[in-house]
Order: structure tokens, then sequence, then C-alpha cells
């Protein structure tokens, strides 16, 4: 028989493989999606069509969330290539936080999973819109050089990928040693050796990043039972900041987040519920390591704020409408 002691860590290891073999395929699948993207259009022509209005452009970044059928993990590297091809930010950050709601399968799991609750199948997509668009706005307003990781703005400056190092490697400043034309400059498009060997540095670079995140969740989840949070499910308030929590813990992607949620939504209120499902894919434990690829600390911790705010203001008026 395990000890106490043992037993905590046999559930963390559990808990650490379950997040991390969800969330690979979609990593994976996002960094393929990029890596095609950058073999398939070497120049960067394409992104200076894209609408730079601060409004419009995070309207049409989070539009462009339906054509990906990825979670919150996926979704990280096909922004940064976004942003490192020049795309208007509003238009990168507007993809990357509304894309895991807006994609076909989250929608579709959130229908199995509430089929009940037609106000939910409206109210989640509407409020990731709405907080996509309003981050995106925040962000924007920081200086390039405070929002953006030292990496990912040298790169946007040169309208290049960094072809022979890793994402987190380039601390010197030096972006390839050749003299010669950058390749995505002279119009010549990569080589497929090229793109994937850059594509699989990339997603070692990230998984990197997602281990450590997993470890976290798990770590804090074993030591946080859902009982405790779950204990105030029917205060208006506090049910609403404990959900918050719970979703930021639990880090579960968002393609299977609303059937975990469906075991508690008889013991919290409707805002509860739904701050849970609009908070976990934009912020948990496991995004905090893959968001330093792309945001420096600063921006994140505006990012996690400025969730938390919005999500907590569209609850409590989802509480004050159903209750």
């Amino acid at each position: 028989m395990l000890t106490p002691s043992l037993e905590k860590i046999s559930t963390a290891w559990a808990i650490f493989q379950g997040l991390l073999l969800e969330a690979i395929p979609f990593l994976l699948l996002g960094v393929a999606i990029a890596g095609m993207a950058r073999w398939l259009v070497p120049q960067t022509a394409w992104v200076h069509r894209l609408p730079k209005n601060p409004v419009l452009a995070p309207i049409i970044g989070a539009l462009m969330g339906f054509a990906l059928p990825a979670c919150e993990c996926g979704n990280v590297p096909v922004a940064r290539r976004l942003l490192a091809s020049g795309a208007p930010m509003g238009t990168a950050f507007g993809f990357l936080f509304a894309a895991p709601v807006l994609n076909p399968i989250v929608l579709a799991s959130t229908w199995a999973a509430f089929p009940d609750q037609p106000w939910l199948l409206v109210a989640r997509p509407l409020g990731a819109f709405l907080m996509a668009i309003l981050l995106s706005l925040l962000l924007v307003q920081l200086p390039e050089t405070q929002l953006l990781a030292t990496p990912l703005l040298e790169e946007r400056r040169m309208s290049q990928p960094l072809s022979n190092l890793g994402l987190l490697q380039r601390s010197s400043g030096v972006i390839g040693g050749s003299s010669s034309p950058p390749r995505s400059l002279s119009g010549r498009r990569l080589k497929a050796w090229q793109v994937l060997d850059q594509s699989c540095r990339e997603f070692l670079d990230l998984l990197a990043l997602l281990v450590l995140g997993c470890v976290i969740a798990a770590v804090v989840q074993t030591w946080l039972p859902r009982s405790w949070l779950l204990a105030v499910g029917g205060a208006p308030t506090a049910s609403i900041l404990a959900l918050m929590l719970l979703a930021v813990v639990v880090s579960v992607c968002s393609s299977v987040d609303a059937f975990l949620a469906l075991g508690f939504a008889a013991q919290i209120t409707p805002g509860a519920l739904l701050a849970f499902l609009l908070l976990g894919p934009v912020v948990d434990l496991k995004l905090a390591g893959l968001f330093t690829v792309l945001m420096r600390p600063k921006a994140i911790l505006i990012t996690a704020i400025g969730a938390s705010l919005g999500v907590l203001l569209i609850g409590q008026w989802i509480n004050l409408w159903l209750l």
C-alpha cells in the first residue's frame, strides 16, 4: 500500500502525463501549420494585406481562429509565425486569444457537452471573441520593445525566420552569420529540409516549455484539491473567482474542457461555468511557459490581469442575468 507522499507523487505523475499527452498533438499540429506557411509562402507580402486598423485587425485575427482545429498550445507557434512575418500585432494576438475557443472542434465539444444550455453555446464563443479583441487592444498599446520577446522582435524586424538556432538560444542578438541577403527577403523559397529542420527545433523548444508548464500544473493540482474550490460553488462572486483559479490550475486543453466542466456544472453558478470555459484557453499554468516565446514577462502579466478582470465581469453579468 502506498504512503500518502507516494500516492501524491503517483497522482501528480498521472496528471502530468495526461496534460502532456493531451497537448502534444495540438502543439505538433501548430508547428506543422507554421512550417507549411513558412515553406509555401516564402515572402511576407501577404501579411501586408492584413488590416492595420487597431480595431479591425484583432477582429480579423479572431475570425481566423475558425480555420485552425487546435487548442491553445497549437496556436502559439502559428501566432509566432504571424508576428515573425510582420503581421499586425492586433491580428496575431486576436488569433492567439480567440482561436482556442472559436475553432470548430471546441465549438462542437461545447455543444456535445451542453446541448440543453443554448445560452452557453452563444455566450462562450461571443465571450472569447470579445476577450480576444479587448486583450489585443490592450497589448498593442505597449511599444514592440516592451511587448515582444527579444528573439521574436529581432526576427520580426528582419521579416525572416531565424534559420540556424532554436527559439530560445538567441541572446546574442546576431541573426544569421552570413552576409548574403535573407532568403525570405530575396524571394527564394526555403527548401523542404530547411523548413523541417527549423520546425523540429521550434517544436523541441516549445515542448521543453510545455513540459515545464505541465509539471507545475500537475504539482499544483495535486496539492490543491478541486473540492476546495468547488465548495464555494453557490456564491455568485466567490464561485466565479474559484472557477477562474481552477481553470488556471487544471490547465486542460480547450478541446475537452467542456466535458470536464460538465462534471461539476450543477454545483456552480452559470457565471462561474462560463468563467471556467473562457479563462482557461487564455491563461493557465501550461501556457505560462509557452507565452515566453511571444511576449516579455510584463506583457504576460498584463494579459493575465486583463483576462482575469474581463472574465470576472462577464461572469458577474451572466449571474445577474440568469440567477
